[in-house]
């Protein structure tokens, strides 16, 4: 008999007792069946392995029940279900109160649909050493998930012994469970418990359903009207390439916010619209690996009310957005063209969104905490959050053409700490240039929010704030801060802040008093 733990079968008098025995807890009992509730209740004798349907358990809260069957005769008679075509029983945890983590010991225990074994209500067969767990015993078919852009079916086990997980990228017990798919050459497999997160399946099953909506088939975001002329459907007017000469700070993507740096752009002969060529291109529509339904591009107006639910910046951009109505997320296009394997220039190996989200990790260029599903090597130790990851790793700066300024956070630089612009104490995260000693805040390059246009309109709260442009003549005060203002002011009743935060605190303020 073995005695690492398990389930074990014991005849007595002709009929099969199911008992679960781990030594560590409790002495091999010995195969007793009772006469009357009362001397089930007696605690003379060792007591029998009890169970209970996990859902009653999570409902009564107790673990003396009515509804507790003991295993005194053929398991037959206590069949609750199928499971894979297993006869599966309701597995109501031995001496449970005084089972504590050493239940990870109990290798019999893991769970064959996911592969992972855990202090679960479990459905188990003792005839051939099948576990499930409770939820994973209603798993979907096929699913589709935001990391993938087919649809992906259950397997019970893989062709491999060992498989880097799509959404983890930690590897896969091929003995177990887990969702693969059958349409691509390269072999892709996911652990079930990340195939079905919160974050990556949208919760329905597609056994069975056919596929109609195919985004590959959508229309392209632009149409050439003749050489170098486009017409881009967010925008009434044509647009023309123009190749770029002089760096001006006043001119922004219409749909990034960004500065435009590049040799070429497309911009309108009739209005101020302009657009970086990679944003012209941005698709209609995305599955994006940051939430599980598709989105879609749109143009936003003047008025600015919400944020990037990725970097969390306020957005005056373009955005793409979940069309389900109880879903409120949105993607700026910035955060939008991030995608696995993500690229970063400032580290040499390939970043994925492998982290779970709720994990408390650190941003190696801000020093600070992650909000939601930072990016992360599985190479090395390396984690950057979103918001540091859509800043642009070089730029050009309009007092000095010469070079390019790059992102750095506290690498080695010259002895000069101090910022170009505003003269005060470079710490961390700052644009530099080698060459000629030139060090900037992010914020002192940007402004503080950097996704923000001049001549939209904030909400704060109940207040409404003008955005206006950096002055380079005067650096006014900020009204809260009382700091001069660096980049972008936000004006209303006749006093300017600096930034989101102080137009934030102000508003606070005001409402207190």
């Amino acid at each position: 008999m073995d005695y690492d733990g398990g389930f074990h079968e014991v005849e007595k008098d002709g009929e099969l007792f199911l008992v679960y025995h781990h030594p560590k807890y409790r002495p091999m009992p010995q195969i007793k069946s009772p006469s009357s509730s009362a001397e089930v209740a007696n605690h003379d004798h060792p007591p029998l392995p009890l169970f209970i349907c996990p859902r009653e358990r999570w409902r009564k809260g107790t673990h003396t029940d009515s509804r507790l069957v003991l295993i005194n005769s053929s398991p037959e008679s206590v069949l609750s279900g199928k499971v894979g075509g297993h006869h599966v029983l309701p597995l109501f945890w031995c001496n449970n109160k005084n089972f504590g983590d050493d239940y990870k010991e109990c290798d019999s225990l893991i769970c064959n649909v996911c592969g992972f074994l855990e202090k679960d209500p479990s459905y188990v067969c003792l005839r051939c050493n099948f576990v499930a767990h409770g939820r994973c015993v209603e798993s979907p078919h096929t699913i589709k998930i935001s990391r993938h852009h087919h649809r992906i079916s259950r397997v019970s086990s893989l062709r491999y012994e060992k498989w880097p997980c799509g959404v983890c990228r930690q590897s896969i017990d091929g003995n177990y469970g887990a969702y693969t798919c059958k349409e691509c050459d390269d072999y892709y497999a996911v652990h079930s418990k990340c195939a079905l997160g919160k974050d990556v399946w949208d919760g329905e099953e597609l056994k069975g359903v056919p596929e109609k909506d195919d985004m590959a088939k959508d229309a392209p975001p632009f149409c050439k009207v003749f050489e170098g002329v486009v017409h881009y459907f967010l925008h009434d007017h044509h647009l023309r390439v123009e190749k770029n000469i002089l760096y001006d700070e006043n001119k922004f993507c219409e749909a990034c916010v960004m500065p435009i740096i590049e040799d070429e752009f497309y911009s309108c002969a009739e209005c101020d619209f302009i657009l970086h060529e990679t944003c012209l291109k941005a698709r209609r529509r995305i599955q994006h690996a940051l939430h599980p339904h598709p989105l879609t591009l749109k143009a936003t107006n003047n008025y600015v009310s919400s944020s990037c639910s990725a970097c969390f910046r306020c957005c005056g951009g373009f955005v793409y957005e979940c069309p389900k109505h109880e879903c409120y997320f949105k993607l700026d296009v910035r955060c939008a063209l991030i995608s696995e394997p993500f690229d970063y220039q400032g580290h040499e190996h390939p970043l994925f969104l492998s982290l779970h989200p709720k994990e408390y990790v650190l941003c190696e260029v801000c020093k600070s905490k992650c909000n939601d599903s930072p990016l992360s090597c599985i190479k090395c130790a390396f984690i950057i959050c979103i918001k540091c990851a859509t800043l642009p790793y070089k730029v050009s700066w309009y007092k000095k053409d010469e070079h390019f300024l790059t992102l750095s956070w506290g690498e080695g630089r010259c002895e000069k700490y101090w910022c170009e612009e505003c003269e005060d104490i470079v710490e961390r995260l700052f644009y530099w240039c080698n060459d000629c000693c030139t060090i900037l805040h992010t914020h002192c390059l940007f402004s503080r929010e950097p996704y923000l246009k001049p001549g939209q309109v904030l909400k704060v709260g109940e207040k409404v704030f003008q955005i206006l442009a950096r002055c380079n003549i005067s650096r006014p005060i900020c009204y809260y801060c009382m700091k001069p203002c660096q980049g972008k002011r936000f004006t209303r009743d006749n006093l300017t802040v600096c930034s989101l935060s102080c137009a934030s605190n102000y508003t606070y303020d005001y409402e207190e008093d």
